[in-house]
């Protein structure tokens, strides 16, 4: 697929003054959702409590809720406490997706693999879409991680999921990090949504461990 048909999709959190003094006891976080151009597309953000945060880390139970710019929520995200375990659940990640007026229209779930970071998501009726694999070495003081959205059979890359693209974004002052997702323009819109859930997921678990 050529890169023209392609969508770029630029994420970040912000922190204001106060919460920059006290981001460590902070129960919300912000994200703008923003184009390559540096327009704000949508805004989002993560209600968690700190205590949670602290004591579980990436496996924290959290809900994300996007906005449209004019305050509207438009997709909903549940992701429940995690397992670190693999042998204890076949899935060890669980992220739901709904979009108003409350209808569920995915599941992403982190998969148990010995070698590389691996999630599948599915639609409403947990029918398997599309595959999301990362590096197969992930440390956290590594600067740059891509993952790749490929197709169930694993023959196409139709996208990636990436703190590399960040250096793309111009004047995007964020000061907790950015993180960037592309797919092709023309996939549908619920599919977009759960990809947008992969990518806040994965920023949870890998990009920004502890924060």
């Amino acid at each position: 697929m050529v890169e023209n048909t392609r969508i770029q999709i630029h994420l970040s959190s912000w922190l204001g003054i106060l919460d920059s003094i006290n981001s460590h006891f902070a129960n919300n976080k912000t994200y703008d959702i923003k184009n390559n151009r540096g327009q704000r597309l949508f805004f989002a953000e993560e209600k968690c409590n700190c205590f949670l945060r602290y004591l579980c880390g990436p496996q924290r139970p959290l809900t994300m809720t996007i906005y449209d710019n004019s305050g509207q929520d438009v997709i909903k995200m549940h992701k429940t406490l995690g397992c670190s375990c693999c042998w204890a659940n076949y899935y060890l990640q669980k992220l739901k997706v709904i979009m108003p007026p409350g209808e569920t229209i995915g599941y992403v779930y982190q998969l148990c693999h010995p070698f590389s970071p691996e999630f599948i998501i599915k639609d409403k009726n947990k029918e398997a879409i599309m595959i999301i694999r990362g590096p197969c070495t992930v440390f956290s003081y590594l600067n740059y991680l891509t993952f790749h959205i490929l197709s169930l059979d694993e023959e196409m890359v139709i996208g990636k999921i990436s703190n590399q693209m960040n250096t793309l974004m111009e004047g995007l002052n964020a000061s907790d990090g950015k993180f960037g997702v592309q797919f092709p323009f023309d996939l549908d819109a619920k599919i977009k949504a759960l990809i947008l859930g992969a990518s806040f997921l994965i920023d949870c678990m890998y990009f920004k461990l502890w924060c």
